[in-house]
């Protein structure tokens, strides 16, 4: 009778990593785009059963995307995605100003000629099929173009809150997005920020980047009222 192998514990923690990476990432998208309603529980042996896992690296990942901003828990009520209230949309929005800015500057101040250029071909041939793409491919191209900003910056930690930002961020801007209007003054202010940086006049930079992420409140209020009213249409 052949001896059944037992897995090695490099081999069971590997898998496990794995495991968790695999879920990390379904699961941060599906938050992202909000495709569990705000509030509502998550039923953790439901998904535990849909990623064919044990609920310890489920949870694991949950806790993991607590930390992140993504998700809410409560004690005794469990996980949920976070609320899209008012008041948490506008505090989110105007740290991501504060570092967008910075962002600018210190890319104007940091960069080479050789990696600005790069950034200027890379956003041309964007802005080419932009208002084409689809909301999602706008919505990606955007938060790329700023993530590779914040690289031009040198400071990692920079980088790193801003792309929790635009993790948290993601379902709004994905509305926004939709818009014509929105598309193409996407790629003009996002041409000047750059004309900006290529002139090596920070404060310019800092001006444009300013105007182009403060959405007037008026504006970001009808985008969280039409990001709600989405996910309660039956």
């Amino acid at each position: 009778m052949a001896k059944v192998r037992s897995q090695s514990p490099k081999t069971s923690q590997k898998k496990s990593g794995s495991s968790v990476d695999r879920i990390y990432e379904q699961l941060k998208q599906m938050a992202m785009n909000y495709q569990f309603r705000p509030g509502e529980p998550l039923n953790e042996v439901e998904l535990a059963a849909s990623f064919e896992v044990s609920r310890t690296p489920l949870r694991e990942v949950l806790n993991r995307l607590v930390a992140e901003g993504l998700l809410d828990f409560v004690p005794r009520k469990g996980f949920s995605c976070k609320p899209l209230d008012t008041k948490r949309v506008f505090d989110l929005y105007e740290v991501r100003c504060g570092l967008e800015m910075m962002s600018a500057r210190l890319a104007t101040e940091r960069a080479t000629d050789e990696e600005i250029e790069d950034l200027l071909h890379v956003w041309k041939q964007a802005a080419e099929s932009f208002c084409t793409l689809t909301p999602v491919e706008c919505a990606r191209c955007d938060e790329r173009f700023h993530e590779q900003l914040a690289q031009l910056s040198r400071n990692s930690e920079l980088l790193h809150t801003l792309q929790n930002i635009n993790a948290r961020a993601h379902y709004l801007r994905l509305i926004s997005m939709e818009q014509d209007h929105y598309r193409r003054t996407t790629c003009a202010e996002h041409h000047l920020i750059l004309q900006a940086i290529c002139d090596r006049n920070s404060e310019a930079a800092v001006n444009c980047m300013s105007a182009h992420v403060t959405l007037r409140q008026e504006q970001l209020v009808e985008v969280i009222k039409e990001g709600v009213a989405r996910l309660y249409m039956t």
